[in-house]
């Protein structure tokens, strides 16, 4: 199957909306927003950048012009997001997580959910910089080709932590005492 320069636009166009979001929210949560809602709203966002992901995956491959992908520059210090993002997070920021379940069923590895958002965030604000210069090839091309490479696995991985949270949180109620007389 090969696409036109109007379907990869089409898609470029539906992607760098949930990017934006994902972005926007991830800030928002990191200053401070979203008090007793911040893990579900996390949930979410990632939700929605992974649908993002996801139709990247399903996707052909991205070929650019020469195999080659133009500069962008230095990429953003999100430095004060990640750190925003481990303070509110302290309680559960850090976790284990079977890295690839095909490989390496056995073993698991550390991970930081602050971590993890900045991760996808990055890869994401690298293929945005490319969009915003009117190049949507190349910012799919890193967008798919990141999200199989690395933000794909961070951002699944924040999402199974996400999940386990708030479906802990909503599901171990606790057990109600029976009085009899």
């Amino acid at each position: 199957m090969s696409n036109t320069t109007k379907d990869w636009d089409d898609l470029a166009g539906r992607v760098v909306v949930h990017v934006e979001n994902y972005l926007a929210g991830l800030e928002r949560c990191a200053g401070g927003e979203g008090g007793g809602k911040l893990i579900p709203l996390l949930l979410l966002e990632v939700s929605q950048v992974m649908l993002a992901g996801a139709q990247l995956g399903a996707s052909p491959d991205v070929v650019l012009p020469g195999n080659w992908e133009p500069e962008v520059g230095e990429d953003p210090d999100l430095d004060a997001i990640r750190q925003g993002l481990a303070e509110r997070l302290s309680a559960v920021d850090e976790y284990t997580e079977v890295f690839d379940p095909y490989k390496d069923a056995e073993e698991t590895t550390p991970y930081r959910l602050s971590d993890d958002l900045v991760d996808v965030a990055s890869d994401l604000i690298h293929g945005l910089r490319h969009y915003q210069k009117n190049r949507p090839l190349e910012a799919l091309w890193w967008w798919q080709y990141s999200y199989l490479n690395h933000w794909g696995n961070h951002g699944g991985a924040a999402l199974r932590a996400l999940h386990a949270v708030v479906s802990g949180a909503r599901l171990d109620v606790a057990e109600e005492v029976l009085v009899t007389t």
